[in-house]
């Protein structure tokens, strides 16, 4: 059984300050990723990669069709079923680090594990452990990473994305900004993630590491409008 499943899905965007112009960008979207799977969202720049991705998290309405994550219909779930699902079954390691200033780099890697309960001296500890792993210095770790490099910033992120077991991974350009180093480490983390059961969707725009690490792609250009699924 599928730990996401996107069936029949259609979205476009509506230009509200140049007359309402509607412009499609997916029709009819359909796939599936299997606990301990990780697949590949491939397609040219502008086919709807992003847009996928961020339908599933649910950060973009879909216009029709279904998206079951962990046996939730995101495309018809409440905010409140939503937040629920992102907080212990979907996690989501985006390009860009969106935190609240001046938070310590440990508090917000910490953070999904303190949400769920777990004790604070076990959850800095996981913290601490990914961070030292991802090889970010520790003299780094009491500043808040709104003011660090990219690199720095891609490392906090995939830490945090990390720290809890989520059952699915949203992983958007994961080896972007990293050395070969700390890329290796990123793709062990995933491999790890894949041997518990995560089931994992991703753009990987380096071709050896998706060819590495994905078990299979899905060219999104595909579900163009007016394209055969």
């Amino acid at each position: 059984m599928a730990v996401i499943e996107v069936c029949g899905l259609d979205k476009s965007f509506t230009l509200h300050d140049q007359g309402g112009a509607v412009i499609p960008v997916m029709a009819g979207a359909r796939l599936a990723v299997a606990a301990g799977e990780c697949v590949a969202l491939t397609g040219a720049s502008g086919a709807g990669k992003s847009t996928l991705m961020r339908m599933i998290h649910g950060n973009y309405l879909a216009g029709a069709g279904r998206i079951a994550v962990c046996g939730v219909d995101v495309a018809r779930a409440d905010p409140r079923e939503i937040l629920a699902l992102r907080r212990d079954r979907l996690g989501y390691v985006s390009q860009f680090l969106r935190v609240v200033p001046r938070v310590p780099t440990l508090e917000v890697v910490a953070e999904p594990l303190l949400t769920l309960g777990v004790g604070r001296a076990a959850a800095l500890g996981r913290a601490r452990a990914l961070l030292s792993r991802l090889n970010l210095p520790e003299r780094l770790w009491s500043l808040s990473p709104t003011t660090f490099s990219g690199g720095e910033q891609q490392r906090v992120n995939i830490a945090r994305g990390f720290a809890h077991p989520y059952r699915a991974l949203l992983l958007d350009e994961p080896t972007a900004s990293l050395d070969a180093a700390n890329r290796e480490v990123v793709l062990a983390l995933i491999d790890e993630a894949r041997a518990r059961g995560a089931a994992i969707l991703g753009i990987f725009h380096d071709e050896a590491a998706r060819a590495r690490i994905c078990d299979r792609e899905v060219d999104v250009s595909a579900f163009a409008p007016g394209c055969a699924a």
